[in-house]
């Protein structure tokens, strides 16, 4: 198989088809090795985690319009599914600053603020590398409904 698979480690092996494999399957999509995927494996874990929801969307825009242009507010969620009828929205906290996910906490308390998430408060999921930073997060989140993992979580 080597002659099809590229590899890379990254805390783990992380495989992906090179030139020669996507010939063989038939495959258009090129995969290729970025920064990215310590980010994505953290947020397959909380995917994996949460039971695989047919809902989940990666990357989703969030949006509440303010009584001007400097009022609107914008937050890109890692990913977003709804559990029952509350939106769960999952943050990965991989190589961001804390001053930066501060910033998003305070636009995510806006925007449920204004119901953009509908009737029911949404409930936050992070996963993050350490100890340190998950209290941090905890503390930052403080009066919403927010669960902190850490990948040691899942890799145990």
């Amino acid at each position: 198989m080597e002659e099809y698979l590229s590899v890379i480690r990254d805390g783990e092996f992380v495989y992906y088809l090179n030139a020669a494999g996507r010939a063989l399957v038939n495959c258009d999509k090129v995969r290729k090795s970025t920064g990215n995927i310590q980010h994505n494996i953290m947020r397959n874990h909380i995917y994996i985690a949460f039971g695989c929801p047919e809902s989940w969307r990666n990357e989703m825009r969030i949006r509440s319009e303010g009584a001007t242009k400097k009022e609107n507010v914008t937050c890109v969620a890692d990913a977003l599914f709804k559990q029952g009828d509350v939106y769960v929205i999952v943050e990965v906290d991989n190589t961001q600053t804390m001053k930066k996910n501060q910033a998003k906490i305070e636009r995510y308390r806006i925007l449920r603020q204004r119901g953009s998430f509908g009737m029911m408060a949404p409930k936050f999921v992070w996963i993050t590398n350490s100890e340190h930073r998950r209290e941090e997060l905890r503390k930052l989140s403080g009066g919403m409904n927010t669960q902190v993992f850490t990948t040691s979580d899942f890799t145990a």
